[in-house]
């Protein structure tokens, strides 16, 4: 779904309020993460990639208070909705980027991540532009080095046709699937933590497709 965003009044004003969540040299961060949320080295570390407005961050956030969670998200309009968020619920482990995660990957060190989050990213439906989906496999052949051995990648999206293409991506690229589901919410799942158009999907009626890539220990 492509939405238009009206620009935000002072984003750049109410970014700097949100500093002390505000990750503005990520490449720096490169293998020293747990370090800048002040946490020690065996902690888990999970990256969400796209977080628009930040309930899901969030809400991950406050589920795991001993885990550094890094939400990413290119659209100024939409991350400083999140990093408030974040402040307001004086959430100490949520740090936020703002850029493009096609751009950001070289920012973390090998085997550095425990779990990606891929939320309902573009589906890029033209098959022309199979290779910017996130799911394609030179994109999980990123993810691959950057994940710790049997780290995970946790994928939702409202969309049947990238769901398909997604499991014959991940499963040609080194990664094992568990709990597929083809209608997350009428599943037994538990522990659910919805986005922002997640709720507006599942309130339609859309059906939500998951799964779990785990990278396989060479």
């Amino acid at each position: 779904m492509s939405v238009r965003m009206r620009h935000k009044k002072n984003a750049d004003i109410r970014m700097e309020r949100c500093a002390c969540v505000w990750e503005k040299e990520p490449e720096l961060r490169r293998g020293c993460w747990r370090k800048s949320f002040n946490m020690a080295e065996d902690a888990q570390f999970f990256v969400e990639f796209g977080c628009g407005k930040g309930a899901f961050t969030a809400g991950l956030a406050t589920a795991n208070p001993d885990t550094a969670i890094l939400a990413v998200e290119r659209c100024k309009d939409v991350i400083v909705m999140a990093m408030e968020k974040a402040v307001n619920a004086s959430l100490t482990n949520a740090h936020y980027v703002m850029g493009d995660i096609t751009e950001l990957l070289d920012s973390f060190d090998d085997g550095e991540v425990d779990r990606l989050y891929i939320n309902f990213c573009d589906p890029w439906p033209k098959k022309r532009h199979t290779d910017r989906r996130l799911t394609y496999r030179d994109f999980l052949a990123h993810y691959a080095r950057i994940l710790k051995d049997d780290g995970e990648i946790q994928f939702k999206t409202d969309n049947r046709g990238l769901f398909e293409f997604s499991i014959s991506e991940f499963s040609q690229s080194g990664y094992a699937l568990f709990d597929v589901s083809l209608d997350l919410h009428s599943s037994d799942f538990e522990g659910n933590i919805m986005t922002e158009y997640e709720k507006q999907f599942s309130e339609r009626g859309q059906p939500i497709y998951r799964l779990v890539a785990r990278k396989i220990k060479k």
